[in-house]
């Protein structure tokens, strides 16, 4: 006799760790306690015990800021975040306007920094982007997954249950640098409603001035700002020096490395079909091009949308923005052509039991005010950690879990709840490793784009309510919004530090 399966078996993640370096503090504090105690050393072994007081403005100042904290960030990284945020106004770094007339390199594209260097290709009419710094190449899949959270709960397990299989394997694969799962809801046009409409009068011979006929015209009006459109990618990045033995079976050069993707690109498909999961398209250059293009510049959506199958998306030139800005004085924002973008890293996934589906909340977020669908990029990114580094990392961690219970009990402080959820949490950890799961490294990012900072200020309020109902936290990137933007935004496989 077979029992049934529990389909409401919830989601668990795995809970990330908070014992820090030493005590719950980061490399950061340590820095700055370490730096603390030698001045107050030197003091007195140059003052003697009036070296205590000579001293005191610089030491007590450097233990105090390791030991306070600012937006949930440590002071020290925080200062080191904003200096260097300083310095880039000061060598002006903070804004970027693009000249069109420039000379520039063929198939690199319209990026800022060092990611103007990234190179889009193409393969059998998908993307390839190449990235020199990391020695990387990733391919760009639209999945077609409509309707998952209208599903009854049997199916939701189901197909979340398939997706595991596809993910799971991929940890013991060589050459995975990174899987990235995006979801992103913007403004879309109703132009397949109104041209059924136009082609049902045609036929029926309606009179387009009628009243009925100007009531139905008023809907369309009325409804277009409320539609919007929910599109799911993955993001399959592989590591081309792990893959050097198979690149040069291939011939070596851009040949392999399309070569490679293409097969690659092929055998995900094929992953992903047996899983239940239908791959809608792969984007092409000029599709990779316009997700970046809707990303910076949002009111450019309706004229990409409207384009017909031959003409769709943009060409690569146009991938980036035309102007981005980090205004000096506001660390949490970027300004770019026609949109206002703050990111925000999910740094507290829910802490009880959730059920699959748990981050529909974040999907269907709305304005508080208004009621409209809230313009945002969701991505998940996955890196791939062996067996034997994830082992390692776990003893590593429960030798820290120690050393800090140990110096807890020296001082003869109890340990919290939190304390000893971390090593439960290590505990499973191991255990499901040992049971033949695979292990990943997760982040999760958030932009929430609007077209000014009060309309932003207000698409965040209902993002965190959001959030909270999902059961999770996140933390705006502070200083680093730019960047952060462009990780997030860009289609073609970044990873941040």
């Amino acid at each position: 006799m077979t029992s049934a399966p529990d389909h409401a078996r919830p989601v668990r993640l795995s809970r990330r760790s908070r014992q820090g370096v030493v005590m719950g503090m980061d490399p950061w504090q340590l820095t700055f306690l370490s730096a603390s105690a030698l001045v107050l050393l030197m003091a007195v072994n140059r003052f003697g015990p009036l070296g205590l007081l000579y001293a005191a403005p610089v030491y007590l100042g450097l233990g105090m800021t390791a030991l306070t904290s600012i937006q949930g960030i440590s002071t020290p990284r925080m200062a080191g975040l904003w200096l260097m945020k300083q310095v880039r106004h000061a060598a002006g770094a903070t804004t970027n306007a693009y000249r069109p007339e420039r000379t520039q390199l063929a198939s690199t594209l319209n990026l800022p920094g060092t990611r103007a260097s990234i190179q889009l290709w193409e393969v059998d009419q998908v993307a390839a982007a190449y990235n020199p710094h990391d020695r990387s190449v990733s391919v760009i899949a639209e999945l077609e997954v409509q309707g998952f959270l209208m599903h009854e709960i049997p199916e939701r397990y189901d197909l979340a249950e398939q997706f595991d299989r596809v993910l799971g394997p991929l940890t013991q694969r060589r050459g995975i640098k990174r899987v990235t799962l995006q979801e992103r809801t913007l403004p879309t046009t109703i132009r397949a409603a109104r041209e059924h409409y136009d082609t049902v009068r045609l036929l029926r011979h309606l009179d387009p001035d009628s009243p009925v006929a100007r009531n139905y015209d008023d809907v369309l009006d009325r409804s277009e700002r409320f539609e919007v459109a929910h599109r799911n990618y993955i993001i399959f990045t592989l590591d081309l020096v792990a893959l050097g033995a198979q690149l040069k079976s291939l011939g070596g050069g851009q040949d392999a490395i399309l070569a490679l993707a293409a097969i690659e690109a092929g055998n995900l498909a094929d992953a992903l079909r047996s899983a239940k999961i239908k791959v809608r398209r792969w984007l092409s250059p000029r599709g990779v091009a316009g997700l970046g293009r809707l990303a910076f510049d949002p009111e450019f959506a309706a004229t990409v949308q409207n384009r017909p199958d031959g003409l769709a998306g943009v060409d690569p030139v146009a991938i980036g923005p035309m102007y981005l800005e980090e205004p000096k004085g506001r660390n949490g924002i970027v300004v770019t052509d026609s949109g206002v973008h703050t990111t925000m890293w999910v740094h507290e996934w829910p802490r009880s039991d959730a059920p699959v589906g748990f981050l529909s909340p974040i999907v269907f977020a709305r304005h508080p005010n208004t009621g409209e669908a809230i313009t945002h990029i969701f991505s998940i990114v996955l890196t791939p950690v062996p067996v034997a580094k994830a082992l390692k990392r776990i003893r590593e961690e429960k030798k820290v879990w120690r050393g800090n219970e140990s110096l807890r009990a020296k001082r003869s402080a109890d340990g919290s709840a939190a304390d000893a959820a971390d090593w439960r949490a290590l505990e499973q950890q191991e255990q499901e490793i040992a049971n033949g799961h695979g292990e990943f490294r997760y982040g999760a990012y958030l932009t929430v784009s609007a077209p000014d900072e009060e309309r932003l200020d207000q698409a965040m309020a209902g993002m965190r309510n959001a959030l909270s109902r999902a059961g999770m936290e996140a933390q705006i990137l502070y200083c680093q919004q730019a960047e952060a933007l462009m990780v997030n935004a860009l289609p073609v496989g970044l990873g941040m530090k």
